[in-house]
């Protein structure tokens, strides 16, 4: 592979509990491999002692004095990475759902000029993921994933994943432009829009191992109405442009 600078961006809200152990496996795989990674945790304005942590641990990391939610949160990654001058940024999560040995995987398609960006799934047959989230997301997953692909043509399976690399070319995108409410899903149109080639790979995902999801059934039907109507947007204010 291409010597390029990468940068892992790790969003964290209250997970002070995990976010040690994500970043000892974060720094164990690094130490063992060629490829030069750094790392930067965005704690999002947590309410428990994250920063206590983070800082007791002399970790890298950046504080957001309120909650700016997983959108803004991965967004200041991003300024982080093209402000340092990063040449591919990688969305890591803080509650041990990302496998860190899937990485090479993830970037070998930007490495080798093949994609923009990209993104791991756990649906793709070359995939070994065990963990494919509960029936009922993976079903609101396949309706989302067939409405970005009947506005664009384009088919992502797993949409809502947060294992994403970028280019430089994806990052400046993204320092200018990142959706706050529903970024996974609704910034692939966005991608699309500005003709960044975009790759979908096989990873390895684990069930989260701190932290509690934010979305309960309720909650999940709003975000299943409202993330459609912003697809929905985006493809018509992109085909606009």
């Amino acid at each position: 592979m291409n010597k390029q600078r990468i940068l892992l961006i790790i969003p964290a809200y209250n997970e002070s509990e995990g976010i040690i152990k994500v970043v000892e496996v974060v720094k164990q795989y690094i130490s063992k491999i060629e490829l030069e990674i750094d790392y930067v945790v965005i704690n999002d304005g947590s309410t428990d002692n994250e920063e206590e942590v983070l800082r007791k641990y002399n970790i890298t990391h950046i504080e957001l004095i309120q909650n700016l939610g997983i959108g803004g949160a991965v967004q200041t990654g991003y300024m982080y990475a093209l402000e340092n001058s990063y040449d591919i940024a990688v969305q890591f999560d803080g509650d041990g759902q990302h496998d860190i040995h899937s990485l090479p995987n993830l970037i070998e398609p930007i490495l080798n000029d093949e994609a923009d960006f990209t993104v791991g799934s756990r649906f793709l047959d070359e995939s070994n993921s065990e963990f494919k989230s509960s029936k009922s997301r993976q079903l609101g997953i396949k309706i989302l994933s067939s409405l970005i692909y009947m506005s664009s043509k384009i088919k992502i399976k797993d949409v809502t994943s947060g294992y994403r690399a970028g280019n430089r070319k994806a990052i400046e995108q993204f320092v200018k432009r990142y959706p706050r409410q529903y970024p996974e899903p609704e910034s692939y149109m966005h991608l699309f829009s500005k003709n960044i080639r975009v790759k979908e790979v096989g990873v390895r995902m684990f069930e989260r191992t701190t932290g509690v999801s934010s979305i309960n059934l309720i909650k999940g039907v709003n975000y299943m109405v409202s993330v459609s109507l912003a697809i929905l947007a985006s493809s018509i204010l992109g085909k606009e442009k």
